[in-house]
């Protein structure tokens, strides 16, 4: 009995690191390259958090810097009702460039995030798994420097999303705003 709930457990923490692994980070990652200013252009998520507000989700703007520490500090600027509202998150590195961890103060939930792909000019997709007591979901975000990416990106944004086991009504192309754009310069 001992023996076989071990073989379970390890089943499961292998199952874990499987799916870690399964999540690629972009090759000869440069952190440095990342930081500066992007517009969230794409969300997707099997979360509930975004499946109650996704349809009041616009695009919003996003301003990553290297800390002293080599981590990265994360400030988000969106639309909220008539108001502009900043979250500042601090991307903790690991062992592998290209991967980072935070823990959310207001919620804990852990977050492991992979910046999957990004030629650093254009875009920058990014794959998070968020994990919190008994619950996990998969947040992926897709940055551009402009406004606009090109269909040719969305589509690799919502094949990398359904690959992640998202369905089309979790994958959401965030509609254009102005509100909120020039507070994040």
């Amino acid at each position: 009995m001992q023996a076989t709930l071990l073989g379970i457990l390890g089943l499961a923490l292998l199952g874990t690191l499987h799916a870690q692994d399964s999540i690629p980070v972009q090759a000869d990652f440069q952190q440095d390259k990342l930081t500066g200013r992007w517009y969230s252009i794409g969300l997707a998520s099997n979360s509930n958090w975004f499946k109650e507000k996704r349809h009041l989700m616009k695009m919003c703007t996003t301003i990553i810097s290297t800390t002293a520490e080599g981590n990265l500090e994360v400030t988000s600027t969106y639309p909220k009702g008539d108001q502009c509202v900043t979250r500042n998150s601090l991307y903790t590195k690991t062992e592998q460039p290209g991967r980072f961890s935070y823990t959310s103060p207001r919620w804990g939930s852990k977050h492991n995030i992979h910046v999957v792909e990004t030629n650093y000019e254009e875009y920058a997709l990014v794959a998070t798994q968020i994990s919190k007591s008994s619950s996990s979901s998969i947040m992926v975000l897709l940055y551009s420097r402009t406004k606009e990416l090109s269909p040719e990106r969305l589509e690799m944004f919502t094949q990398f999303s359904r690959e992640q086991g998202l369905t089309d009504d979790e994958i959401l192309i965030l509609p254009q705003t102005d509100k909120c754009m020039a507070d994040a310069a």
